[in-house]
């Protein structure tokens, strides 16, 4: 079996229950279990994933589980009016080592910012790599204006507003939301 996927060779669909040992074990296969000592884990404790954001890529005719993304709500603020911002988290995506490069994660980022524009959501942020979440339009977030849990590096937290203008007012501590 070739190891070589293409994108026209997959499928993007919404996670059910019964995926999550797979997308466990792809994500220990591609993280490891240093991923847990990350800031973005900490915001995720003890709060549920956006189930409606939650995506697998599989390969067609298969039930492999190639690629997965989920979103998690997050607060931040306060900003300058004294108000706290929702926003998405979003993390982790992963892909198999395999199939890396083949646009299974593109296609999962798209098709879930897609999904979260639709919900009504407006800002998406994340740890991440610029060269690559610059290619669904990713930025980095000015130095000091949104500060997360250590650790992190405050150089790949990036940001994505869903609607014109969403991040203008956003400042302040990344927060779990309740």
């Amino acid at each position: 079996m070739s190891s070589s996927v293409s994108p026209a060779s997959f499928a993007v669909r919404p996670q059910i229950a019964a995926d999550k040992p797979a997308i466990s074990a792809l994500q220990n296969r591609v993280f490891g279990p240093g991923r847990y000592a990350k800031a973005s884990y900490r915001l995720r404790e003890g709060v549920e994933p956006i189930d409606a954001l939650s995506l697998v890529a599989m390969r067609e005719g298969d039930t492999t589980i190639i690629g997965s993304i989920r979103y998690w709500p997050v607060m931040i603020g306060p900003n300058a009016s004294s108000q706290m911002d929702a926003a998405l988290l979003l993390g982790p995506l992963a892909v198999a080592p395999e199939v890396q490069g083949k646009g299974a994660g593109l296609a999962l980022m798209k098709e879930s910012l897609r999904l979260a524009a639709e919900m009504g959501h407006r800002l998406v942020l994340l740890v991440g790599d610029l060269p690559y979440y610059a290619r669904v339009g990713f930025s980095q977030v000015p130095r000091g204006r949104v500060v997360m849990p250590q650790p992190y590096d405050p150089d790949r937290l990036l940001w994505l507003p869903l609607v014109p203008g969403a991040e203008e007012d956003v400042a302040g501590a990344m927060l779990k939301a309740r």
